[in-house]
């Protein structure tokens, strides 16, 4: 189990975002991060991942995945290059990963891209490699955040099944996202944001525990919880 308790933290000493972020991660599941554009989720990851100027609390990640919202990729680097880096950087075992990320490109098909630069991608195949090299190890827990930036149907298909996989195996994975249609169906348990502090957290029963609402959505019960907030 992950324990995340951030009791503060921001990007200048004086301005904190963040206050008492507490919940915890189990193995097998899958939290989805929810909140409106400026609530803090990026900000709470970056808290977690100790890359966020300011924190106070307690934060204790196992070796782990990451698939930022943004992709970072190397401007001189081909796929190819990019996944060999990866590769000799980790520490696992070389020919699993090689494995892994040659089963990873056919997932999402990049198979035939492998010589070229990711840098000149559409941004939705950037993001496919940024899913290629988060996976390609095999780690206990992952971040993701907005993993379905940029995806076709057929790629956030393949990255679910991927993700139910993975929880298969026993892995935690702290999921960030806007599509909350697709989060509901997919996620274990919630984390609702607002303001840099927590709104509501739990299985999606709980969260909609209370909240009377006529569609009996995650969305209709995250609009209904902000109202009550205001």
């Amino acid at each position: 189990m992950i324990r995340i308790a951030i009791q503060s933290g921001g990007y200048e000493r004086k301005h904190q975002i963040l206050h008492n972020i507490q919940f915890e991660l189990l193995p097998g599941q899958l939290i989805g991060l929810i909140g409106s554009n400026g609530a803090g989720k990026s900000t709470t990851i970056q808290a977690m991942m100790g890359t966020l100027p300011y924190m106070e609390g307690s934060v204790h990640l196992p070796a782990y995945g990451y698939v930022p919202e943004r992709p970072i990729l190397y401007e001189y680097f081909t796929l190819k290059e990019h996944i060999d880096f990866l590769i000799r950087s980790v520490g696992q075992d070389a020919s699993v990963l090689q494995q892994r990320a040659n089963k990873l490109c056919e997932t999402f098909q990049l198979t035939t891209k492998l010589s070229e630069y990711p840098t000149k991608f559409s941004k939705g195949m950037q993001q496919k490699v940024m899913l290629i090299l988060a996976f390609t190890p095999l780690y206990t827990f992952y971040i993701v955040d907005e993993p379905f930036m940029g995806l076709d149907p057929q790629a956030m298909r393949r990255l679910i099944q991927l993700l139910n996989e993975l929880k298969e195996q026993g892995a935690s994975i702290l999921m960030s996202t806007h599509a909350l249609d697709t989060a509901e169906k997919i996620c274990d348990r919630f984390v609702l944001m607002h303001e840099g502090t927590i709104l509501k957290k739990g299985t999606l029963a709980e969260i909609k525990d209370g909240v009377h609402v006529e569609d009996n959505s995650l969305l209709a019960a995250f609009d209904a919880l902000l109202e009550v907030k205001k």
